[in-house]
């Protein structure tokens, strides 16, 4: 049996995963239903982010969201959706992180598309909302610096997309020194540079 708590928390995950990805006719047509999941949630800083971002949606047309979209998260960098991206840029160490986010997919039956990659923010939050809660929250909070990078990145960018991912953090337990020192490391320096693509993360899936 699902734990009130439990419950309440993969609600509020499964709203984000719909929010943080394509702004596609899925959100449109479900814009509805996911005010009223926000509705369930207890009031705090969770619902108040995704209330207000689902009211963004209800006054931006689809094409303007999806422009931003595409600006924000796929043409600037510092703004990845992709959480390893941030502990390992595109080095060879990225493969085997990537492994780990996947293997939690399989072990919960959740089978990915051909071409996606398992890391991207939404995807952990769908994992959670489908009732792997425990194994998305310990991906949430191993890669909680690059959470934290992306959160402010957006909110540099005035991002209404900022407030989704700090709903999300918002429901991990407060951040602790050290993710706050590595998140202001990796401010400063930014991820790993070694160009390599994910070669490797292809090549040990294959061997599988």
């Amino acid at each position: 049996m699902t734990a009130p708590g439990e419950g309440r928390l993969r609600t509020a995950h499964m709203v984000a995963s719909v929010l943080l990805g394509y702004p596609d006719d899925r959100l449109y047509g479900a814009r509805r239903a996911l005010e009223e999941a926000v509705g369930t949630l207890p009031a705090g800083e969770v619902r108040d982010r995704l209330a207000a971002f689902l009211r963004h949606v209800a006054v931006t047309p689809q094409a303007a969201l999806a422009a931003h979209y595409v600006a924000t998260f796929d043409l600037k960098r510092r703004c990845c959706p992709y959480l390893t991206y941030y502990a390992y840029g595109d080095t060879r160490k990225r493969g085997a992180a990537l492994l780990r986010f996947k293997h939690a997919l399989r072990a919960a039956g959740f089978e990915l598309a051909d071409g996606e990659l398992p890391d991207h923010l939404a995807v952990v939050c769908e994992l959670s909302a489908r009732g792997a809660v425990h194994e998305a929250g310990r991906l949430l909070r191993e890669h909680r610096p690059g959470l934290e990078l992306l959160r402010t990145a957006l909110e540099d960018e005035r991002s209404p997309y900022a407030g989704v991912v700090a709903a999300v953090a918002a429901t991990l337990p407060p951040a602790g020194r050290r993710a706050r020192e590595a998140a202001l490391r990796l401010a400063a320096e930014g991820p790993p540079a070694e160009e390599v693509g994910l070669e490797p993360y292809a090549v040990m899936e294959a061997s599988r």
